[in-house]
């Protein structure tokens, strides 16, 4: 298989499934699918992604720590955090997480996520290879993790979106189009992909009509889009299917609009020393609005840290001193999810996934046995503070933390080398055997599929997937 060596090589593939997607029939449910669903540990599932490439020994995982020192060996640098106790006696975490170390015993802690050889490492190829189940290129358009959720098991409530994903604008991100690739119900039908709330803090302007205008008057212009979709050239040529699930995505937007349950979108509604506790940024009121949405019966959530090249996780330089921002941002909301939920009564039936699409690493590129040309510039000696930090993509281990929704309390899985490379030598866990969990506590068979173009397409690549049992509960 060649695979796409450019973003530009990539967009195409991603734009041709697209367009494919339009043209797809009804997808049909196999019966041997649908008999062998296991009981559903969980009724939602929030994820908490990372995008960027979150450096596994700067945060779940830290080894021997180093300070920054003028004239210091690159070869010396492990972490660049000192590793911080946790309620769970065998599991340390980094220096800047002590909120989530409190949390620790509600969870499981992966080690070992281990991303796939797609040649070149391109954010958006892995992303989409995390959010889809499938490497890329394929030849129809494979939906997200999410729209695999809305479909299978349908909507918790019916006023609110099955998926819903939070804090990942398009403007101004100068990969948009890349991550408009991966989020998407696919061949599934617009019906199944994401209600979209761009910032967290404006949630309520995803669901009302815009300033000024009266419902009359926006109904009257939902009527004048609809035909106006209608008559596209692309919907127009499309099957029957994917235009009836277009309309019907437009009909549930309507539906939340006029329904009660839209109150969960606003955040001025929540207590002010509830929203302080989450107030660390977008990501942190994203964390919030998921609980809200959860209370309110939404199936699948996804909140980004929002990825944006060179910015956030995505750490080409400063990756010590940007560090301490993000987990700033993340440390103080994620533990403050964990409890609220549990507080209500939720935690046991929600599944918190947080995950990345790969690591970083201050020297290797990709893995020690499947190096890839160097990326990003790190001197062998370091000189000044910019150059301390994991600026390399480092795909041989990266951690993953779940919580809640049928995953067991207080567990360790998997271990990496203590010194470099720290790649993984016990328990490796691909995105197909973490997918197959996922779907597993949600209630969905690894085996689910649907034909397409008639052929079977899993919601793990093949139908392959295997549940990690060492991490049920």
């Amino acid at each position: 298989m060649t695979y796409p060596t450019s973003r530009r090589d990539f967009l195409k593939t991603a734009s041709a499934a697209t367009l494919a997607a339009l043209a797809s029939g009804a997808p049909r449910l196999s019966f041997a699918a649908a008999d062998k669903a296991p009981a559903a540990k969980a009724d939602t599932l929030i994820l908490l992604w990372m995008g960027g490439g979150m450096a596994h020994t700067e945060t779940f995982d830290p080894k021997r720590f180093v300070e920054f020192r003028k004239g210091m060996s690159a070869k010396e640098v492990l972490s660049t955090f000192p590793s911080i106790d946790t309620v769970v006696d065998n599991i340390k975490i980094s220096k800047g997480l002590e909120n989530v170390a409190k949390v620790m015993d509600r969870g499981t802690l992966i080690r070992t996520q281990v991303g796939a050889d797609l040649g070149k490492i391109l954010h958006s190829r892995h992303q989409f290879h995390w959010h889809t189940g499938y490497e890329p290129p394929v030849t129809v358009a494979a939906p997200h993790l999410g729209a695999w959720i809305a479909r299978a098991r349908g909507a918790n409530n019916p006023a609110i979106p099955a998926f819903i994903d939070i804090n990942q604008p398009y403007e101004g991100n100068g990969e948009a189009e890349e991550i408009k690739a991966f989020q998407t119900g696919g061949f599934l039908g617009s019906e199944f992909g994401p209600f979209r709330v761009p910032r967290p803090d404006q949630a309520m302007a995803s669901v009302r009509p815009p300033a000024g205008m009266s419902v009359e008057r926006f109904r009257k212009r939902q009527e004048a889009y609809h035909k106006l979709l209608l008559e596209s050239p692309a919907v127009r040529n499309g099957s029957d299917y994917q235009r009836e699930s277009l309309l019907r995505s437009i009909e549930n937007t309507n539906r939340l609009l006029n329904s009660p349950a839209a109150a969960a979108f606003d955040l001025a509604k929540e207590p002010k020393e509830s929203y302080d506790k989450y107030n660390t940024g977008h990501f942190g009121r994203g964390c919030l609005l998921a609980r809200r949405l959860t209370e309110a019966g939404a199936r699948f959530i996804e909140v980004t840290s929002e990825y944006v090249p060179f910015f956030g996780w995505d750490t080409h330089d400063n990756g010590h001193t940007r560090l301490v921002e993000m987990k700033r941002q993340i440390d103080a909301p994620i533990a403050q999810l964990v409890l609220d939920l549990e507080a209500r009564g939720l935690l046991d039936r929600t599944l918190i996934v947080l995950a990345s699409e790969f690591s970083r690493d201050v020297l290797v590129e990709g893995k020690p046995d499947v190096l890839v040309p160097g990326q990003v510039d790190q001197p062998d000696v370091i000189q000044e503070l910019k150059y301390f930090g994991m600026h390399r993509h480092f795909t041989s281990a990266g951690s993953v933390l779940m919580f809640g929704g049928g995953v067991k309390k207080g567990l360790l899985y998997g271990r990496t080398a203590d010194e470099r490379p720290c790649t993984t030598i016990e328990n490796p866990v691909s995105i197909t055997d973490l997918h197959a969990t996922i779907y597993q506590l949600m209630g969905i068979s690894p085996r689910y599929q649907l034909e397409i173009e008639q052929r079977p397409f899993y919601v793990t690549k093949d139908g392959k997937g295997k549940p990690i049992a060492a991490i049920l509960s």
